[in-house]
């Protein structure tokens, strides 16, 4: 969360912003870690964890603002991120809702960036593998919106809510996050109310942010397919036909019966350890020494190129720009291990494999 806050902090300097977090009762110790920082963040510390749309739901009635953004504390914002997303948005007369490009600690897309409803026949393709088979199908890949170009801005059904900007008289008409949901779906839910109200939901592309989300671990448990398909369930009893609903919620379980059973016969995915050398941009010498106890080799490097593969790469702000970092990360691809440093901060976060959880390295 600390770079996480670095970095929207930056991106709401020439802005008027607000910036509220709840902490849903995490046991990291973040309670004292964030004790007297970040003067500018109301930090609320909730003593269990109510769920992801209760908690948004509690900031949003404190908040002052015109348009909402709801974001998850494992993002990483360019520093022109928000400017950007509030110029589109007056830009477009019936837009109540913005999602944007999301790229994981590896560089690489996040299809979820950009979703269509879910139906019968879209959610069989996702649970079955076709959208993967055929990622860019119109037909198979519905669900991800396959058809539709990452690089281009366009309309679309749902958004993601590890960044969902939201016109708060949107909110005031169709309502926030429905509550019945504790964690996953809440985005699709109310994406759907926004549209079904007469308004547009709008992919945006013109800038991107990193989603440090780990999905390969959490997503082989049994439990994980219980949460996030149960929540499925949810939505379909909620806003499908009795007939129909009940034909797609016999689906959904006999595959998540299935996908249980699969889960179940996969071995675990062990972390990959951290690269051997570093390549750090930065001038802070101190930074340079505290990274010596993680690597065996940490080699300074002034110029933005990166040459060689397989090594961890450091990006220090300010020597270098979040929005530069992104970027940067686009380009390799799959070819480092990525981190990031904000200035002044006490930490740097990344992923030392494309295949497991963003990490935080204390420094």
């Amino acid at each position: 969360m600390e770079q996480c806050l670095c970095s929207v902090i930056k991106a709401c300097a020439n802005i008027d912003a607000e910036i509220i977090v709840i902490d849903n009762n995490s046991t990291d110790g973040s309670a004292p870690f964030f004790a007297n920082r970040f003067s500018q963040v109301h930090f609320i510390w909730k003593k269990a964890n109510a769920g992801f749309a209760k908690a948004n739901n509690e900031a949003l009635r404190l908040s002052k603002g015109e348009k909402i953004l709801f974001l998850n504390p494992d993002t990483i914002l360019p520093e022109d991120c928000l400017e950007k997303c509030l110029q589109f948005f007056d830009q477009q007369s019936k837009m109540a809702a913005l999602g944007i490009r999301m790229i994981d600690g590896s560089g690489n897309f996040l299809p979820e960036s950009k979703r269509g409803f879910p139906s019968f026949f879209t959610s069989f393709c996702k649970m079955t593998g076709l959208t993967n088979l055929f990622p860019a199908s119109k037909i198979f890949a519905r669900y991800y919106l396959g058809h539709l170009p990452e690089s281009k801005t366009n309309e679309v059904d749902v958004l993601s809510g590890a960044f969902m900007m939201v016109d708060k008289k949107i909110l005031d008409t169709v309502g926030s996050f429905d509550e019945d949901y504790f964690m996953y779906a809440e985005d699709i839910d109310l994406s759907y109310r926004i549209q079904k109200a007469g308004y547009t939901n709008f992919y945006f592309a013109d800038t991107c942010i990193i989603h440090f989300k780990g999905e390969s671990t959490a997503k082989q448990t049994a439990g994980y397919f219980d949460n996030f398909y149960g929540t499925m369930v949810l939505f379909v009893k909620k806003h499908y036909p009795k007939l129909s609903g009940s034909l797609y919620v016999l689906l959904l379980k006999i595959l998540i019966a299935v996908k249980k059973i699969f889960a179940a016969t996969k071995p675990d995915i062990k972390p990959n350890p951290l690269p051997a050398t570093a390549l750090i941009f930065t001038n802070d010498e101190g930074i340079t020494e505290s990274l010596e106890k993680y690597f065996s080799t940490v080699t300074e490097v002034e110029e933005i190129s990166i040459q060689e593969k397989n090594k961890a790469v450091v990006f220090c702000d300010p020597f270098v720009s979040f929005a530069v970092a992104i970027s940067m990360m686009q380009q390799m691809k799959n070819q480092c291990s990525f981190f990031i440093h904000g200035a002044a901060t006490k930490s740097m976060v990344g992923s030392a494999d494309k295949n497991q959880p963003g990490i935080a390295v204390e420094l």
